[in-house]
């Protein structure tokens, strides 16, 4: 069954749906889902929620700040530390409910949300297990890589529209998904953002221009040492174009974790397609039974 919900974040009005499963009785251990960059609870959020609904599981998916049907100006504002705040808001929110047992609350994050999800755990020590799916954990890295051109013009491009916009100017936005030929991995998220695999027809492909400048400042690499003993888990595609993220995570955090690889996978084939978000929901079930 899903409810529309919404709660408060840094005074933000935050929009949701929890997924609560039929037939369980007593209150069921529960799971904040966040999705990709820029992503809504629409998309791959919806796509693990009902899943994990469906075994048993107690399942919000949400809109961050300045996205989807919450609140928040500028619009679409990739801000990872509101989005932190967002998940730990998100907590608080499931250990109010009835339907949820307030001391078995875990996490998962796809893309970008394999990076705030661990983040925000260190300190949230409510999150009981984390894990992550295609995760994305260092944006500092994946800006500096090039994702968005020369790192270093971008920045310049991101003050001058913070500039620009307090004199009064409208708020600049870059393309999420660039135009053009713009690499293997990019492409590949076009074929899911810009098709009718997206299942948000509202979704915009546009990002806040200074989000930019807050994306490098970020990664999870440099905290994820700290998660333990919370467990982590890390499922990703043995083809997956961001395998070395999830590595690097793995490498980086301490016991009790493991990297899990479904055989074929890309990185955006964990969004929404049922042969690879199936073994991943799969894997996270046990995972989470194990652990919660």
């Amino acid at each position: 069954m899903r409810t529309d919900i919404t709660f408060k974040s840094n005074g933000n009005l935050i929009v949701g749906h929890l997924y609560v499963p039929e037939g369980v009785p007593g209150a069921a251990p529960a799971v904040v889902v966040v999705g990709a960059a820029s992503g809504t609870k629409e998309q791959s959020p919806a796509a693990y929620a009902t899943r994990l609904a469906g075994l048993g599981y107690v399942a919000l998916a949400f809109d961050h700040s300045t996205y989807g049907d919450s609140e928040g100006f500028p619009r679409c504002d990739e801000n990872p530390f509101a989005k932190s705040e967002d998940i730990k808001n998100a907590v608080t929110f499931l250990r109010g409910r009835e339907e949820v047992d307030r001391d078995r609350i875990a996490a998962v994050g796809v893309c970008g949300g394999g990076g705030y999800v661990p983040y925000t755990a260190v300190a949230d020590r409510r999150i009981k297990a984390v894990a992550t799916v295609s995760g994305l954990p260092d944006l500092r890295g994946t800006i500096t890589n090039g994702y968005a051109g020369d790192w270093r013009d971008t920045m310049g491009l991101a003050q001058s529209a913070r500039e620009a916009h307090a004199q009064g100017d409208e708020a600049q936005y870059l393309p999420f998904m660039p135009p053009g030929d713009a690499g293997e991995w990019v492409n590949n998220g076009k074929k899911y953002y810009l098709s009718d695999r997206n299942q948000d027809p509202a979704w915009k492909n546009q990002l806040l221009v200074w989000s930019y400048d807050k994306m490098v400042q970020f990664s999870a690499l440099d905290v994820i040492e700290l998660l333990a003993p919370t467990p982590l888990l890390l499922v990703a595609g043995s083809e997956a174009e961001t395998l070395q993220q999830s590595q690097a995570a793995y490498d980086k955090a301490h016991e009790p974790k493991e990297l899990f690889l479904v055989k074929g996978g890309t990185h955006f084939d964990f969004y929404d397609r049922p042969e690879y978000v199936d073994p991943a929901i799969a894997k996270i079930d046990s995972f989470l039974r194990a652990y919660l």
